[in-house]
């Protein structure tokens, strides 16, 4: 399965990125933490080139704590910068300004050599589209700076947000890959948000959250809902049909003739994971494939 979906402001957005880059002095790379591998934008590399970057780990809050954990070593062992925050809450989100500093420390100390008074850093977002830049932002400079919304491609253009904390902000939209290939990382992106739901199914993506849940979450599962039975292992939409069902039956999901909607069924199980009231799921790990 190969997935399209590059809106043109996306391409705007890489060309203005590029031209933006010589007068930035640090790119904060925004992950969602609950899907940090899926969630990169495997162009970002050559967009952002050798800049200073801070990975950011957004959504921690709605993240497993220990595959956090896991997802911090792994992208220091890579030689960045990290750090789990949450935009919504506010976690984590004072100390980007110290982590800033220390990246920029040697070109700090070269501009105050030269008798020169350092101006504020300057920094641009940049991440898929809904992992929370604009509520980053918003956080940032203490005040509406930056529009927000819980669907993906809010944001269209860029503009620049001085904060009270030393930093400018450049946000931009976005940026999604012309097209990612692998089926799970397509299901990881629709199941936190990240695409529009109309490019796939629900109820199929339903299933893919199903299938992970019961592996790693399995108790959970059972709790939330009052499952009677889960089965250990559910490999396919097939197996994952009678689970959706049982959710849909007892969450009164029931359309014409008492049939169960399994449309409905899908988004209770997907505003749940969503909101944080399944609890603190990651639906992948460093080492799994993308």
């Amino acid at each position: 399965m190969t997935i399209q979906w590059f809106p043109g402001h996306m391409t705007r957005a890489k060309r203005q990125i590029q031209e933006k880059l010589k007068l930035i002095d640090v790119v904060f790379e925004l992950l969602d933490a609950r899907i940090p591998e899926s969630s990169r934008n495997p162009m970002i590399d050559e967009i952002v080139g050798a800049k200073p970057r801070l990975v950011l780990l957004n959504k921690a809050d709605l993240a497993d704590p220990e595959a956090n954990v896991w997802w911090g070593e792994h992208f220091k062992a890579l030689g960045h910068s990290v750090l789990a925050i949450d935009a919504n809450t506010g976690t984590g989100v004072r100390e980007i300004g110290t982590r800033v500093q220390s990246l920029l420390q040697e070109k700090i100390e070269r501009q105050i050599a030269k008798g020169m008074k350092p101006r504020p850093s300057r920094a641009l977002i940049v991440g898929i589209p809904n992992v929370g830049k604009s509520t980053l932002i918003n956080k940032l400079a203490g005040r509406s700076a930056a529009a927000t919304g819980d669907r993906p491609g809010v944001t269209k253009g860029q503009q620049w947000i001085r904060t009270g904390s030393g930093l400018e902000l450049l946000d931009t939209p976005g940026i999604l890959w012309p097209k990612f290939e692998d089926p799970e990382v397509g299901f990881r992106l629709a199941a936190t948000g990240a695409i529009k739901e109309e490019v796939l199914h629900i109820d199929e993506v339903a299933c893919f959250v199903l299938r992970h849940l019961s592996a790693a979450y399995g108790e959970t599962l059972r709790e939330r809902y009052g499952l009677s039975e889960l089965p250990a292992d559910i490999p396919d939409v097939a197996t994952a049909v009678p689970v959706l069902e049982e959710i849909g039956r007892r969450r009164g999901c029931l359309g014409s003739g008492g049939h169960i909607d399994y449309e409905k069924a899908a988004g209770v199980l997907l505003r749940d994971l969503r909101s944080g009231k399944l609890g603190r799921i990651t639906l992948e790990l460093p080492g799994d494939p993308v």
